[in-house]
């Protein structure tokens, strides 16, 4: 065995073990650990089976393999960078509504102690949502 693979295996194993360990601990969502698991898979793949990696880079026309590698490495990270800021959108949006959800009950729980009636109430509120 080459010392790349060895490398690459070494490698992929540290990340699967990291991965376990993780989600034992709550500490990485399932749909992460996925994506991470089928990198990790593709890394032993390769590393265990170099001659993949040669031969599509053969057939795509590519002199030199790492390319291929290279590309394949920056692609997988353009999508988990997208999907993530998808994500954080989601999240900001959500954070958002929620925070103009406390600042309605708040305005309610203020008028409440304030003494305003009911009726005052139920009106200011349904102005607020508009």
């Amino acid at each position: 065995m080459s010392g790349t693979t060895i490398l690459g295996l070494a490698g992929s194993i540290i990340i699967l073990l990291a991965l376990f360990e993780m989600m034992r601990r709550h500490r990485l969502r399932e749909k992460y650990a996925l994506i991470w698991a089928v990198v990790a898979l593709a890394i032993i793949t390769v590393a265990a089976f170099p001659a993949i990696l040669f031969r599509t880079s053969e057939a795509i026309g590519l002199a030199v393999p790492a390319n291929l590698l290279f590309f394949v490495a920056s692609m997988v990270i353009m999508i988990l960078t997208l999907q993530h800021s998808s994500e954080l959108g989601r999240l900001e949006e959500r954070t958002r509504t929620l925070a103009e959800e406390i600042a309605l009950l708040q305005l309610e729980i203020d008028q409440l102690r304030d003494g305003d009636g009911p009726r005052g109430r139920v009106e200011q509120h349904d102005e607020l949502r508009e």
